[in-house]
C-alpha cells in the first residue's frame, strides 16, 4: 500500500500517535488475510480507526518464502518465516507484524514480544487427495490411499504421523503457498497431501478437503489455526490497545503449547505435535506428541491442569516426553 498522510491520534491515555501504523506481514493471500482480518477486528474495537487512513500494510518476503527447494529443517527453521519481519519491526520499518502462530519461534529476539493472540480457528490438519485415490473414510483415513503412494508434505510431523501408520508410502517435501500445492496435488504430482484445515477456510477453499482428520489421529501442530501479533516491547501503546482484542481461549491454549514446545526445544528438526483445549469448570487439556521422522518412534501423552497454570502444565508435559524419548530424537 502507498504511504499515506501522517494524521494524529489521541490513545486512551492522552498522547499524540501519528498515523499511519505499518503493519508488517508475509505476502501470501493467507498472510494477507489473516492481516486484514486481524484489523477489522482493530478497528472494530477502536471505532475512531474508521475512515482514517489508519494501517500502512508491508508485505514482507521473508526467508522461509524465498527458499522453496529444501525442508525448513534443512534451512533454519521455522523462524525463517519471521526473521525479516522481526528485523522490520525492531529497525522501526512497521510498528506490529501479524503471524500465524505456529510458524513464530518460541523464543523470541529481544526486544520483542507477543501482544496477543486472536481467536483460533480449527486447529485440526485436512486431507487433500488427488486423481487415483479412493473414497477417504473417517474409521480408516489413509486407506484411501493407493499402496506406495507419493505424498507431498513439508512437514516432519505430519509425516512422522502418517508413516507410523502406513510405512509404505513415499513422502516428498511439498513447498508453497495453500493455493500452490493444492494444484500440485490436483495436477497428480502427488497423490496427495495435508494441509491446516484453519488456511483452507479463512480462504474459502474448505471444500478441497476430502477429510478432516481428528486430533487423535494426526495431532495438530502447537499453535496450529492461531494468529499472533507481536510488537516492541517498549512500545505501551501498541501493548495497550492490542490487549483489547485478545482472545482468552486462544491466549490460555497458545501459552501451553509454546511451552511445550519451549521444553522440548521444539523446531522444524524434531516432529513434534501439541493441542490444548479448554473442558468446563476451567480446566485445560494439553496433548503433545513427538516422533521421528520415519514413523519409527512415536510417543504421546496427555496432561490437564487449571487453565490459569497453562506454561506450567505445557512445560511439564514437555519434560515428561523428553524424558521418555529416545536421546536421537533431539539430535
Amino acid at each position: 500500500m502507498s504511504s499515506a498522510t501522517a494524521t494524529p491520534a489521541r490513545p486512551a491515555h492522552g498522547r499524540m500517535r501519528s498515523l499511519p501504523l505499518r503493519v508488517g506481514t508475509r505476502g501470501s493471500p493467507l498472510a494477507l488475510w489473516q492481516t486484514r482480518h486481524f484489523l477489522s477486528l482493530l478497528t472494530t474495537f477502536c471505532p475512531v480507526l474508521l475512515g482514517m487512513k489508519a494501517f500502512e500494510e508491508h508485505a514482507i518476503t521473508t526467508s522461509g518464502d524465498a527458499i522453496q527447494d529444501r525442508r525448513l529443517a534443512e534451512i533454519g527453521g521455522k523462524g525463517l518465516f519471521a526473521k525479516e519481519i522481526h528485523e522490520a519491526l525492531l529497525d522501526g520499518r512497521v510498528d506490529f507484524a501479524v503471524h500465524s502462530l505456529k510458524d513464530l519461534e518460541t523464543e523470541l529476539p529481544p526486544g520483542i514480544v507477543l501482544a496477543c493472540t486472536l481467536a483460533r480457528e480449527d486447529a485440526r490438519d485436512a486431507l487433500i487427495l488427488g486423481p487415483g485415490c479412493g473414497a477417504p473414510d473417517q474409521a480408516n483415513p489413509y486407506a484411501c490411499l493407493p499402496r506406495g503412494a507419493v505424498i507431498g508434505t513439508a512437514s516432519l510431523r505430519r509425516q512422522a504421523q502418517l508413516l507410523a501408520v502406513r510405512p509404505d508410502l513415499r513422502v516428498v517435501n511439498l513447498r508453497g503457498n495453500v493455493q500452490t500445492r493444492l494444484a500440485k496435488v490436483a495436477g497428480g504430482e502427488v497423490a496427495g497431501s495435508l494441509l491446516a484445515l484453519a488456511g483452507l477456510k479463512r480462504l474459502g477453499l474448505e471444500a478441497q478437503a476430502a477429510l478432516v482428520l481428528e486430533p487423535e489421529t494426526m495431532l495438530p501442530a502447537a499453535c496450529q489455526g492461531i494468529v499472533g501479533i507481536t510488537v516492541r516491547a517498549d512500545d505501551v501503546e501498541l501493548l495497550e490497545l492490542l490487549s483489547g482484542i485478545e482472545d482468552r481461549a486462544a491466549a490460555a491454549v497458545s501459552k501451553a503449547e509454546r511451552a511445550l514446545l519451549a521444553a522440548l526445544d521444539g523446531s522444524c528438526r524434531t516432529p513434534i505435535g501439541g493441542h490444548a483445549r479448554l473442558l468446563p469448570g476451567g480446566e485445560l487439556h494439553l496433548t503433545g506428541l513427538v516422533a521421528r521422522a520415519d514413523g519409527s518412534f512415536l510417543l504421546r501423552r496427555e496432561l490437564r491442569g487449571p487453565a490459569a497454570e497453562a506454561a506450567r502444565i505445557g512445560q511439564a508435559l514437555g519434560e515428561e516426553l523428553r524424558a521418555d524419548s529416545p536421546a536421537d530424537i533431539f539430535g
